[in-house]
């Protein structure tokens, strides 16, 4: 690796919950530096949320991306000429970005609606342990389960002198 490794920078809390992690969803749905557009997106859909269930769309929101985020992920790792799929264990910031990732995924591929519904019935769906989120969760983690048998790739191995 080449020089310095680039500083972690912190998120501001989003205007209206200041919520840290409701920031960094808005940023994950951003297109385009349309950061307003964002906003507005997520802000409709946790509004919707309130709507719906009569509770707080934050708590809503933070039990979705509980239940989506996955806890094993598998890699490829190449050794003596093949190519193996090594599970890993996913660290905290990736398993929250592809817990964000897969429900944004899955609600753009829906169709007929505002992107504000698409997202908040993907949320609630996943905050009920159903939806195209979780699909993906449990698809990843049986892709893990499967090769369960290559975990030991994951080690590295230290040269003896």
């Amino acid at each position: 690796m080449r020089g310095k490794p680039a500083p972690k920078r912190d998120i501001e809390s989003d205007v209206k919950y200041n919520d840290q992690n409701i920031a960094k969803f808005i940023n994950y749905v951003m297109e385009r530096g349309k950061k307003s557009v964002a906003e507005k997106i997520v802000y409709d859909a946790l509004e919707i949320i309130k709507e719906k269930t009569k509770q707080d769309p934050r708590h809503i929101f933070n039990k979705a991306i509980k239940k989506v985020s996955p806890l094993v992920e598998v890699r490829g790792k190449r050794v003596g000429g093949a190519n193996y799929q090594v599970p890993f264990q996913v660290r905290g910031e990736r398993r929250y970005f592809l817990a964000c990732n897969w429900i944004i995924d899955a609600a753009n591929k829906g169709q007929g609606k505002r992107t504000a519904e698409k997202l908040a019935t993907e949320i609630l769906n996943a905050s009920n342990g159903e939806g195209t989120a979780i699909k993906k969760r449990e698809a990843v983690h049986r892709m893990a389960e499967a090769n369960k048998a290559f975990a030991h790739f994951s080690r590295s191995k230290r040269k003896k002198k």
